[in-house]
């Protein structure tokens, strides 16, 4: 019977230990797949000339990361780092020497890692040169996040905290699921990288007050990557909980992924409500509803397994106004965040920090009003310090560099043009793969005879009487694509010669030249 009972319990441990490495797998698949809501979110917000930039550096996150954080990060997190151990590890480089049963964790933690790049590309978004993103990308995973990580999650000095004795006992600093540690620290290398850019031609306008609105090109888009989001981090936060076969780590997954839920239901609806108001812009917007969810749930990262839930509804609220609140203040000093990325991760970042000091259902200060929680604020202040001191040296450092050797920001032209067909020489809307026919004729002419089609003048064509024109298209806005442009070939204004430059189009399908304007 004792040997039965002996191989009975191993049993049961075997598939214990497979249950968490599996339940890390799938937690892992899912965290990933936010890569794909970033992806569609920013390529939502972006102009169409940019979107396949956008989605290019989407896709190369989680290339890039995995290369870098295989390579060093898992090493400077996870690793033995000897003396320094508090600070840093030091082993399991390209995985030399990993033992197999930690590939799990390795995988799960790389999806954060990528996360944490991610943020990043939308607050630089439609300027920033694709060697650059290489560089803060690969440094971001394979060294900043790997750092603090060590800190806070693996065996560094925020993890351990200090031993105060007596009836207080230990203290450390509490981040579950990476409020801090990947929220607040992608948010501050998106700030950096931001500032150092520079606006997006046309966002700010120079001595007054004026913001231009430059609006991403689809909506319905950025719904969609909204959605992928909020899917992920209900895995994102519950995951954290790292195994599923202990007992109460399914109740504190179910926990986790409620207090998430409803902490974004009560920051969407709060921002919703806040835009509505006339100081913030009186309307009720999809895409503020949106990021005030979003920051709802990386708010609840920081303690979403040890709150009520009606602490999650008030974090949420404090969420709302967070994100209001840094959105404003990105605004008002001439940072150009296209995505609001700072609002919503260092501003839900900070917030969830801060706020699980006062409700943690154990030892938080609306429950225990004593020395023990408030050395536990306290614990959280210097965490988001360090947090926010070793992303901001190391971010100023990286773009500061880039900047120096001029490879930050494209050139003028190029931003004006658009980055996909310049550097990509891959449009995601080729005007020629759809429409009616007429502007691909345009098109096809420019191509084969592009001497045909020249350059009119109004008082030239008005001083010919023979000269009819039947259609004079003007400027009304930006051409999205180069091959329209190309095409339609205005400009608002006057030229040189002191003459409007015209095209004109009839119904006919030869062009022929009237005095120096085009007849088709």
């Amino acid at each position: 019977m004792s040997s039965n009972a002996t191989v009975t319990a191993e049993e049961i441990s075997s598939l214990s230990f497979s249950l968490d490495q599996f339940f890390l797998i799938i937690m892992g698949m899912v965290v990933y797949f936010m890569q794909c809501g970033f992806a569609f979110l920013e390529a939502g917000a972006v102009r169409s000339k940019n979107v396949t930039n956008i989605l290019i550096k989407n896709v190369m996150d989680s290339f890039v990361s995995g290369i870098a954080y295989w390579i060093f990060g898992y090493a400077f997190a996870y690793g033995d780092g000897g003396k320094a151990q508090k600070f840093i590890g030091a082993s399991y480089f390209a995985s030399y020497d990993m033992p197999m049963d930690q590939y799990a964790s390795f995988f799960f933690q790389y999806t954060f890692a990528a996360t944490a790049a991610t943020i990043v590309s939308g607050a630089v978004a439609e300027r920033c040169e694709f060697i650059a993103y290489f560089a803060y990308s690969f440094v971001i995973t394979g060294f900043i996040y790997p750092v603090v990580t060590h800190w806070a999650w693996g065996s560094g000095w925020l993890v351990d905290g200090h031993d105060y004795g007596g009836d207080i006992g230990q203290i450390a600093y509490q981040d579950f699921a990476g409020s801090g540690v990947v929220h607040v620290l992608g948010g501050v290398c998106a700030f950096i990288g931001a500032a150092l850019l520079g606006p997006r031609i046309g966002r700010f306008q120079k001595g007054s007050n004026v913001i231009g609105n430059l609006r991403g090109h689809s909506v319905p888009i950025a719904a969609l990557g909204g959605f992928v989001l909020f899917f992920g981090f209900l895995a994102f936060n519950g995951g954290s909980q790292l195994t599923i076969s202990s007992e109460g780590d399914g109740a504190a997954v179910a926990v986790s992924v409620v207090n998430t839920i409803i902490s974004a239901s009560f920051a969407a609806f709060g921002s919703l409500i806040i835009n509505r108001l006339h100081i913030f812009g009186n309307t009720w917007s999809l895409l503020v509803t949106i990021n005030g969810a979003l920051t709802g749930m990386v708010a609840a990262c920081a303690g979403c397994n040890q709150m009520h839930p009606w602490s999650a509804a008030v974090l949420g609220l404090f969420a709302a106004m967070s994100y209001t609140l840094w959105s404003t203040v990105m605004k008002k000093l001439n940072i150009d965040d296209p995505l609001d990325a700072v609002a919503v991760h260092f501003g839900g970042g900070i917030t969830g920090v801060v706020l699980i000091a006062f409700l943690d259902k154990d030892d938080g200060i609306l429950f225990n009003w004593d020395r023990k929680s408030g050395l536990k604020l306290g614990w959280q202040f210097a965490g988001l310090a360090a947090i926010i001191g070793w992303s901001a040296l190391f971010s100023l450092l990286v773009f500061g560099i880039l900047k120096c050797f001029g490879v930050l920001r494209v050139s003028r032209e190029i931003e004006d043009k658009g980055l996909d067909i310049p550097k990509h020489n891959e449009p995601a809307y080729p005007v020629e793969a759809y429409g009616h026919g007429h502007i691909e004729k345009l098109i096809q002419i420019l191509e084969t005879q592009p001497m045909v089609v020249t350059q009119g003048y109004t008082k030239m064509a008005y001083e010919n009487e023979s000269f009819t024109i039947e259609n004079e298209y003007q400027d009304k806005g930006v051409h999205e694509t180069p091959e329209t442009s190309a095409a339609v070939r205005i400009r608002n204004g006057t030229p040189p010669n002191g003459h409007r430059t015209i095209l004109t189009i009839s119904n006919g399908t030869t062009p022929s030249t009237v005095d120096g304007a085009t007849k088709m």
